[in-house]
C-alpha cells in the first residue's frame, strides 16, 4: 500500500469530498476518472491537461502505468512521477482505477465490497476507506517520546 503521509491522506480525502459534492466524473476520460481525479488534486492540473497528457500514448491508466518510464519525458509520465513522489506506487494507482486493492476492500463492510469501478459513489467510498487505512497506519506508527527529567513550568506555557 502507499507510503502513508498526512499530505497523501489529505489529498485522497479532498478528492473524495470533491466527487461526493458532485464534481464532474466520467470514468472513460483520463482526467475525470478515478486516477484522473486524484491526479487533479496532487498536480493541480485540470482534467483537460491530464487527458491531453495521456493522449501522447495509447491506453487507459492501467496501460499508461504499465508503459510508465520516468526518463521518457512524456507528459503523462511526468504526472505519474508527481503522484509517485507523494508516496503512491503504480500498483496503488492501478488498484484505484479498478477499485480493487484487497486491503481497502477488506476494510469495507461485507455488504459493500462489490464495487463498480465506474460508479461515483463507489469511488467515493473506496477513497474514504483508503484514506482511513492510511490514516490508521500513520497513527499506529506515531511514537511519542515521554519527556524525562524535565520540569515544565505551566505558567510559561
Amino acid at each position: 500500500m502507499a507510503k502513508s503521509s498526512v499530505k497523501l491522506v489529505a489529498a485522497i480525502r479532498e478528492t473524495a469530498d470533491r466527487l461526493a459534492l458532485g464534481d464532474n466524473y466520467q470514468w472513460g476520460h483520463m482526467g475525470n476518472c478515478n486516477c484522473g481525479h486524484l491526479a487533479q488534486t496532487i498536480t493541480h492540473y485540470d482534467k483537460g491537461q491530464i487527458h491531453g497528457a495521456a493522449m501522447w500514448r495509447h491506453g487507459d491508466w492501467t496501460e499508461q502505468l504499465r508503459d510508465y518510464c520516468p526518463q521518457s519525458g512524456l507528459p503523462m509520465d511526468e504526472i505519474i512521477d508527481q503522484m509517485l513522489a507523494w508516496g503512491l506506487s503504480p500498483t496503488d494507482l492501478a488498484y484505484l482505477e479498478r477499485l480493487s486493492d484487497p486491503a481497502v476492500l477488506d476494510a469495507l463492510p461485507p455488504n459493500r465490497r462489490c464495487l463498480k469501478h465506474n460508479l461515483r459513489d463507489d469511488v467515493v467510498l473506496y477513497l474514504q476507506a483508503w484514506a482511513a487505512l492510511l490514516e490508521l497506519e500513520l497513527v499506529t506508527h506515531l511514537s511519542l517520546t515521554p519527556i524525562k527529567n524535565k520540569s515544565i513550568d505551566l505558567q510559561q506555557v
